[in-house]
């Protein structure tokens, strides 16, 4: 690093923070006394930063800070500019599969006569297991499903909490002691074992440094995730965003994320939120706004004195939502209300000083009603937040924001609405409307219908941060026990808090006794709802929906309610604050009109209305100021690496290389570099190709990607029966991301995937050489048993949603060669280019029904021997129609990716040179 220095260009910006400690310096922007560096957005000073620190001449070069300099003129260029993140996170559903690559390259290496403990993390790496735990367990259905699973009696002391942790070990064991191998195996790794919270709460609360302090030097706190909701640290001021695993990867090996210099909207938020409106109102508002006016790839970041107003619980709540309005990252810049944040959480006031102190030096520590710090922006959008009116999100995408007092007769619309026609029908017969399904549960009489609520989660990292909305969700749950209001028995709620401050906060202000009276007990900490770990409903609940083809509802206070992702029996599913949560849980259904008709009518026969029970944000305010203190998350936080007993007792090989064990279902030794020679091989053209499956517009990772239950008539199902398992012993996708024999039979599984060959929702296709429908895989198989390249055909915004690296991997393992697409989503485009397939992209105003295409013919794209960023290449079909596309390679760094068949590739034969 010494040595760095000394031949850094801008090693004249270097100076000490404190005269009196002159060890500790920084490079001070503001010594390049350039007049552009002072109109620069917040967010892009943070990049100038990292390039100035790390420019070394070869991977950050001088002309790559002058781009950066230069951003009110390159940023409407493609220019591609390097990016050297501070640290990295990952989540364990994207982590082990990372550990996995990890532990499959260092065996590469070796193969390579190259040495393999070069395979080691050189960015700090934090992993937070929060993606395992499932509902299993809550309220009434406890007794129900243990004693279906286990055939045990069941004792009412057991606790859904610790029942629920205690399955998570069980079904995950293997993958755990995994992940503590690698603890152990990789330098520069840290762990945060399962029980501790959600990453992002996590992140926010204890791992965020906002300012480093390393080997000398200061510089600010930024990271790069593998979970796209890693923006929500943006809310304090780090610049963050979510990557693929892949990039991931290689950014923990040294690497440089290669970016195209954003655009950054300027978002000027003013006025002051009425006082019944909760930070989920405003982040609902938000997301639709800029999905309307087009963020997608571009920064976007707050300014205007209405920032002030907002908590950094209530910016990170804005900023979390970031990958459902498209934008790459949503950056509050640090104030004086983050600081008292750092304080509010604990953190230590010697590094509270110098994180001030450093900011200010550098020019990025903001005033939010100071005008003149205001920066220059590509476009500014307004938002009074005074117009905020409580709203929804549904019932199939995030962006869809319908305000409460529209909820009734929106949901009446979508019952009626074609499927085909946007995102929001479900083609109920109007005869149909008003069916009403009786069943028994527990010895009493109950009906569904449509819009009827069975599942009520107050879960996700969206709002589970944040005291406001926990409090909020509290205070009501106690106006409405005490009200004599209750939540029916079928209707599975849950409460996952984001980390154990949230439940000792809630214990101490004195609600949780009322949350859980209306079913809302702790039943884990992770992410469970929002990802699709759900659990299963009461049979009688599901028999009643199949039976009336229902429409039923889940409500969540998450940030992703695409089909099929929340539980395959709940077709409509809504986004909501944690006090609509309870509201809808006890209303029963969504279809109701808050301001006109009552949430129930109690034992006394008096209607109770929603406006009865609402805390105003001042009532929650206080009790926060009261409650959520310092000395909370220092007591929860000082033991979180080390208070799982059973994560402390886990055995872990302590062999530098893995030990993969043959037998395992869960953790696999990939084959992603079987064959690879030390030589690069020339790129070749795609020839005769057919494609697998021809979809439509917003095909998200959900669809792509295995991810929640695994069906018992899947491919997948298939595979681990014929390995001895039972069906209660799948688990979930998500849990065997590590075993690439699974993830590869899983891949376009979707019970919601609609492909055009067969015009309705099914994980199937037609297997073009002989007319059969058949699943996605055991069509992909039968081609690449046959030699044939394959393709996928898709519309608009392919990949959006979750950074999933299984959604390039288990494509690339199905043999697809390329995607072709109208548009893509960011950080799936970039796994793709990460695993060598090719994103095409049609030219503007082409698609595949402009072309004709029916998918039905055979494709040669022409690759041809020097490829450069962004060219259009040539597709011929074997119906002699030819046309162009795009190559989307968007940098040079992509091109090398791809020549090396993946950035894995790439790094594997760069480790192996000695």
């Amino acid at each position: 690093s010494v040595f760095l220095v000394m031949t850094n260009p801008y090693a004249h910006t270097i100076e000490p923070l404190d005269p009196q400690k002159p060890e500790h310096k920084l490079f001070n922007l503001k010594k390049l006394k350039d007049p552009r560096y002072d109109q620069l957005p917040f967010s892009i000073r943070v990049l100038l930063e990292s390039a100035v620190r790390n420019c070394d001449g070869f991977l950050v070069k001088k002309e790559d800070v002058e781009k950066i300099l230069n951003w009110k003129v390159t940023q409407s260029q493609t220019v591609e500019v390097p990016f050297r993140p501070a640290r990295v996170i990952l989540q364990d559903f994207t982590g082990v599969p990372a550990v996995v690559d990890f532990a499959a390259m260092r065996d590469a290496v070796k193969k390579l006569q190259g040495d393999p403990e070069k395979i080691n993390p050189v960015c700090p790496a934090d992993l937070v297991i929060d993606h395992s735990i499932q509902v299993d367990f809550n309220r009434n259905f406890t007794k129900l499903f243990f004693c279906r699973l286990e055939q045990t009696p069941f004792n009412v002391c057991f606790h859904v909490l610790q029942k629920n942790q205690d399955l998570e070990f069980e079904r995950n064991r293997e993958r755990f002691e995994f992940l503590k191998w690698g603890s152990k195996a990789f330098r520069n790794m840290r762990i945060i074992p399962p029980g501790s919270g959600i990453v992002h709460q996590v992140n926010l609360e204890y791992l965020a440094r906002v300012v480093f302090e390393q080997d000398g030097y200061y510089y600010p706190d930024s990271l790069v995730g593998t979970d796209s909701h890693t923006t929500m640290i943006d809310g304090l001021g780090v610049l963050g965003w979510g990557v693929g695993g892949i990039e991931a990867e290689a950014v923990m090996l040294g690497q440089p994320i290669s970016m195209v210099l954003p655009e950054v909207i300027g978002y000027k938020l003013q006025g002051t939120p009425n006082k019944y409106i909760t930070s989920t109102d405003i982040v609902l508002t938000v997301t639709k706004h800029l999905r309307q006016v087009g963020v997608v790839g571009k920064f976007v970041e707050f300014f205007g004195p209405g920032v002030a107003q907002l908590s950094i619980a209530d910016r990170a709540t804005i900023a979390n939502m970031c990958p459902e309005y498209g934008a790459t990252a949503a950056f509050f810049p640090v104030d004086q209300i983050s600081i008292h944040y750092l304080k509010q959480t604990g953190r230590d006031a010697e590094k509270l000083s110098y994180i001030e102190k450093y900011l200010k030096a550098v020019g990025m520590f903001r005033d939010y009603s100071n005008t003149a710090q205001d920066p220059q922006f590509t476009q500014v959008f307004e938002l009074d937040l005074s117009t905020v009116v409580p709203c929804c999100s549904g019932p199939k995408r995030p962006q869809d924001k319908v305000s409460v007092s529209e909820m009734k007769q929106d949901f009446k619309t979508c019952l009626g609405a074609k499927v085909h026609q946007g995102f929001k029908g479900f083609q109920v017969a109007p005869e149909r409307h008003d069916v009403r399904v009786p069943f028994q549960f527990n010895g009493a009489e109950y009906s569904l219908s449509h819009g009827s609520v069975v599942i009520a989660a107050i879960t996700s990292c969206t709002n589970t941060s944040n005291p406001s909305v926990m409090l909020g969700a509290g205070l009501l749950a106690q106006r409405a026990v005490k009200a004599g209001l209750s939540v029916k028995p079928y209707i599975k709620t849950s409460l996952s808090p984001g980390s154990g401050v949230v439940t000792y906060y809630l214990k101490e202000s004195g609600v949780m006794d009322f949350l859980s009276q209306l079913g809302f007990e702790v039943v884990g900490y992770g992410c469970m709802t929002c990802i699709g770990n759900s659990g299963p409903l009461p049979e009688p609940v599901v028999e009643a929906i199949t039976q009336g083809d229902l429409v039923a509802a889940g409500v969540l206070s998450g940030n992703r309610n695409f089909e099929g992702r929340v539980h395959p029996n709940t077709r409509a599913n809504y986004l909501a604050s944690p006090p609509l949560v309870i509201a809808y849980a006890i209303a029963g259904t969504m279809r109701i009109d808050f301001e006109k008709e009552p949430l129930a009518v109690n034992s006394q026969g008096k209607e109770v209305f929603l406006r009865d029970i609402w805390p105003t944000r001042e009532e929650i305010q206080a009790v926060e100021r009261q409650f959520v203190i310092p000395a909370m998350f220092k007591e929860v936080y000082e033991k979180v690496e080390k208070v799982n007993e059973r994560w402390n007792s886990l055995k872990a090989p302590s062999d530098k290389l893995y030990p993969w064990e043959p037998s395992s279902t869960y953790i696999k030794s990939p084959p992603f570099f079987d064959g690879l020679t030390r030589e690069l091989q020339t790129p070749k053209s795609i020839t005769d190709a057919y494609v697998l499956l021809d979809l439509g517009d917003s095909v998200t990772t959900d669809h792509i990607s295995p991810a929640g239950n695994i069906a018992r008539n899947s491919p997948a199902a298939r595979y681990l029966t014929s390995r001895g398992l039972t069906p209660r012993e799948f688990n979930s996708y998500g849990s065997r991301r590590g075993n690439d024999a699974v993830m590869a039979r899983g891949t376009f599984a979707n019970i919601r995937l609609l492909n055009k060959f067969i015009n309705k929702q099914a994980p199937c296709t037609i297997y073009l050489p002989t007319g059969e429908t058949m699943d996605v895989f055991d069509a992909a198989e039968k081609y690449q048993q046959a030699g044939h390249p394959l393709l996928i055909l898709a519309g608009k915004e392919y990949g959006s949603g979750s950074s999933r690296d299984w959604a390039a991997k288990g494509p690339f393992l199905l043999g697809i060669k390329a995607v072709l697409a109208e548009s893509y989503e960011r950080i799936h485009r970039s796994n793709l280019v990460g695993m060598g397939v090719i994103p095409l992209e049609y030219l503007p105003g082409d698609s595949a029904e402009s072309l004709g295409l029916s998918g039905r013919e055979r494709y040669t794209v022409i690759i041809p021997p020097q490829i450069t960023p962004r060219m259009t290449v040539d597709i011929k079909l074997d119906t002699g129609k030819s046309f162009q596309a795009k190559m989307r390679f968007d940098t040079d760094v992509e091109l090398t990716y791809f020549h090396h068949g993946g950035i894995l590739n790439y790094m594997i034969r760069k480790m192996s040179e000695n």
